[in-house]
């Protein structure tokens, strides 16, 4: 019988750097095949997913990109996405909303006229909610067929059930295009960009959050950084992302730290796997005192990058 350690490695693949193509990099982080879970992959693979990354961590020679390698099978991975629930993510929703409504502020304010906007691997819809309510014509993906039926029942939003490439839209057709925490996910991020500048009109607004590997947190805890996690197949930090945008044709303009919200319990579950005695001594004061809903502000990393279609 194989153990679980050869059945995952029969389902990976080498890949190339996505940024400049080279093979040639150096190993951030080893694997550590032996925690790996080939027969739960769903489970890794939800949009609350916080499996702590059991893949190789490496880093381009040529161009600093980091990135996995080798990686579960593009298809493997997409599959994955698709099947599933996930309760745990949508019982965020109302602080997702509260931190999208932030983020639209800061959007407003780069492209102030509201038009078409478009969030790719939207989950539960809680962006594109905030945004309708704001005034904007809303469209969504999200490859979890589960998570697009919640967004339906609990929103009212038709989410297109598939990927950017399934909904085939039409040339420069948005205004804006939004991937929150999405780009790092993605087995392809430079085809993602490339997409998102075919489908934007001229002078559209691309805004990107992902896990910047520079950051301050992320070199302080190191392999026990909260973004370093199975589901995250590209590293970004600034620099990276700036030479990646700038290659699918966007031009970059803001760069700052993103903030999210999400309840004080919640926070204090998903840190379990980092910190267990802080988790269970931490849930245990909040239950005491009755508030495990608080909506609790947080950074550890996150960066958000504004860009322009010229």
């Amino acid at each position: 019988m194989k153990t679980n350690e050869q059945k995952y490695k029969a389902l990976l693949e080498e890949v190339s750097c996505n940024l400049c193509g080279a093979k040639d990099y150096e190993v951030v982080y080893p694997s550590c095949y032996e925690q790996a879970n080939p027969d739960n992959i769903e489970e890794t693979f939800r949009s609350s997913g916080d499996e702590i990354l059991v893949d190789q961590l490496v880093r381009c020679r040529r161009c600093g990109l980091q990135y996995l390698t080798p990686r579960l099978q593009q298809n493997v991975i997409i599959h994955a996405y698709s099947s599933g629930s996930d309760e745990a993510f949508i019982s965020q929703a109302a602080a997702r909303e509260r931190t999208f409504n932030r983020c639209l502020n800061v959007i407003e304010k780069a492209y102030p006229a509201r038009g078409k906007i478009l969030d790719i691997g939207t989950a539960g819809g809680s962006f594109l909610a905030a945004a309708h309510k704001r005034g904007w014509e809303v469209s969504g993906c999200e490859p979890n067929v589960w998570l697009t039926q919640w967004s339906k029942s609990h929103y009212g939003l038709d989410v297109y059930p598939g990927t950017i490439f399934d909904m085939n839209c039409p040339k420069e057709s948005y205004d804006v295009v939004t991937l929150w925490d999405v780009l790092e996910h993605t087995p392809d991020p430079q085809a993602v960009l490339k997409e998102c500048y075919r489908i934007l009109k001229p002078g559209g607004l691309l805004a990107v959050n992902y896990p910047d590997i520079s950051s301050s947190v992320a070199r302080l805890m190191g392999r026990k950084w909260v973004f370093l996690l199975s589901i995250h197949l590209y590293y970004f930090t600034p620099d990276t992302a700036k030479k990646m945008l700038i290659k699918t044709g966007f031009k970059p303009f803001m760069f700052r730290q993103h903030w999210q919200g999400l309840e004080l319990d919640y926070i204090l579950k998903r840190i379990k796997p980092y910190i267990p005695w802080l988790s269970d001594i931490g849930r245990k004061l909040v239950a005491k005192f009755k508030i495990q809903q608080m909506n609790v502000p947080y950074w550890v990393g996150q960066a958000l990058v504004l860009s322009y279609k010229e």
